[in-house]
């Protein structure tokens, strides 16, 4: 499990540390990762052209002394000081000590950036908020047009540690070196776009990037599963297993307008571990023609019969009545597509209060519908949109996008971020299929966070499969999903 902690969190375990050490010992810790980080990008130290941009933090602290270990290996290193008053004395005097210097902040510093070979971002520090202050814009921006690797320190310098947001201008980065602890906002769009690669350096903390013995209960603000947390959570069925043990799911999706939405999230539901799907609806001929295995009902879903969870919304239009009737089960329900907007937010409470789970999974669009808000307000701040959905709802939501986010019921807890996935995967249908498989987990017996984090996770495996450089359609990403669950279960971690 990959894990990002508060920067509150992260500032506390580092004042800890900070008491034990001698002081400077954490600083020297940091610039000795970030100047291995550098010299690994560069590849060849020597004779390269590097830039610091330097802040009045610790941050820009981290960079000099960074920078001075790499002059000391002869590159030749320049600090370009955007506070000049208030760089980091003692960084500043080791980058001088081992033939560093300090160049103009003028035009003649702007060209240096442009033609450096690495370019450190040392501007803002995990305590930065909001975009880049006016004087800090043209650095980012030469950076940006210069040729150079930007390598960013801890996080680029104008996106937000805590939420990923990016109110402003921001540094791009190709690498970010972070330490101690990974942020929120290195694995949340927006501002995971502009991290880069990121490279995790262990300064001692005791966080760490799969959590920590010192990070206290609630400390953690996302997770990352990995193929392990997977492979642990997929259901194996046993050699007594029969479908109904393995899980029946019940799908209730498509209409007479729509009958494409049912065959795909039953198609997803086939490959997500089940041990048998129903179908109730109107697309009942087109289910069967494409998969005869389905059990399909005309009696609605009330007397379809044994269901270990359902799936409701995809395709469904108008149909309230359908959607009433399968939030009043006593199992759990993943709500989907045209479901969302005709849920009732007291039907889905009640289920909450009897303690029966639900799963809800907008895309943005849905999800601003449902919180009034415009798109990209949800767009700008998954973290929030996530847990205020999962607040007011009283429910579990899966929140699809560019970066999937998954939140516990009442919005409490670690929210889950999925690290799978393509752009190829933004296609008509893709949606139906993913909320089949999660809907076959929920019958499986995984909770509401655990059966969508892992079907999210499969289903951006499926859709690196399919797509493989090249567009892929909905039902093709259903077919690698046997592919997606087979690489996580052989992957050598999952072994173990």
């Amino acid at each position: 499990m990959r894990t990002a902690y508060s920067v509150e969190t992260v500032r506390a375990a580092e004042r800890e540390l900070m008491a034990r050490l001698p002081e400077g010992a954490l600083m020297q810790r940091a610039a000795a990762g970030l100047a291995a980080a550098c010299a690994d990008v560069l590849g060849r130290v020597y004779g390269s052209r590097v830039v610091l941009l330097v802040g009045s933090g610790d941050n820009g602290g981290d960079a000099l002394y960074a920078g001075a270990r790499l002059a000391r290996r002869g590159a030749g290193v320049r600090a370009v000081l955007l506070a000049p008053g208030r760089a980091h004395a003692g960084g500043l005097a080791a980058l001088r000590r081992a033939g560093g210097s300090v160049a103009e902040a003028g035009a003649s510093g702007v060209r240096l950036v442009e033609q450096a070979d690495l370019v450190v971002d040392g501007i803002v520090g995990i305590g930065g908020k909001g975009g880049l202050r006016e004087e800090a814009v043209p650095w980012a921006e030469a950076a940006r047009r210069g040729r150079g690797v930007v390598v960013a320190v801890d996080l680029p310098s104008g996106v937000d540690a805590d939420t990923g947001e990016v109110r402003g201008a921001a540094v791009r980065a190709d690498v970010t070196v972070t330490f101690g602890a990974y942020k929120p906002g290195l694995l949340i769009d927006p501002a995971r776009e502009y991290a880069g690669v990121v490279r995790f350096v262990d300064i001692g903390l005791g966080l760490g990037p799969v959590g920590g013995a010192r990070a206290g209960a609630g400390a953690a603000r996302v997770e990352a599963l990995q193929h392990a947390d997977v492979a642990r959570l997929l259901p194996v069925p046993a050699a007594e297993s029969d479908k109904y043990r393995r899980g029946v799911v019940g799908i209730a999706a498509g209409s007479a307008r729509y009958p494409g939405a049912a065959v795909l999230a039953v198609a997803g539901a086939l490959r997500g571990g089940a041990g048998a799907v129903r179908y109730v609806g109107p697309a009942g001929g087109a289910v069967l023609a494409r998969h005869p295995e389905t059990l399909v009902s005309e009696r609605g879903p009330a007397r379809a019969g044994r269901v270990q969870a359902w799936v409701v919304g995809p395709g469904a239009g108008d149909d309230a009545a359908t959607v009433g009737e399968v939030l009043a089960a006593d199992v759990p329900v993943l709500i989907d597509a045209d479901g969302l907007r005709l849920a009732e937010v007291g039907a889905v409470r009640g289920r909450g209060a009897r303690g029966v789970p639900t799963l809800m999974t907008p895309h943005a669009g849905e999800a601003a519908a449902l919180l009034g808000v415009e798109r990209e307000v949800v767009e700008s701040g998954r973290l929030a949109a996530a847990r205020e959905l999962a607040g007011r709802y009283g429910a579990a939501v899966l929140l699809k996008g560019s970066t999937t986010v998954v939140a516990e019921a009442g919005g409490g807890g670690a929210v889950r971020v999925n690290p799978t996935g393509t752009p190829w995967l933004a296609t008509a249908g893709s949606g139906d299929v993913l909320s089949g498989l999660g809907g076959s987990l929920l019958a499986a017996g995984l909770s509401a966070v655990d059966a969508g984090s892992v079907a999210a996770y499969l289903h951006g495996l499926a859709g690196r499969f399919a797509a493989e450089g090249a567009p892929a359609s909905a039902e093709d990403v259903a077919g690698r999903i046997p592919e997606a669950w087979r690489s996580v279960v052989r992957a050598p971690a999952a072994r173990g």
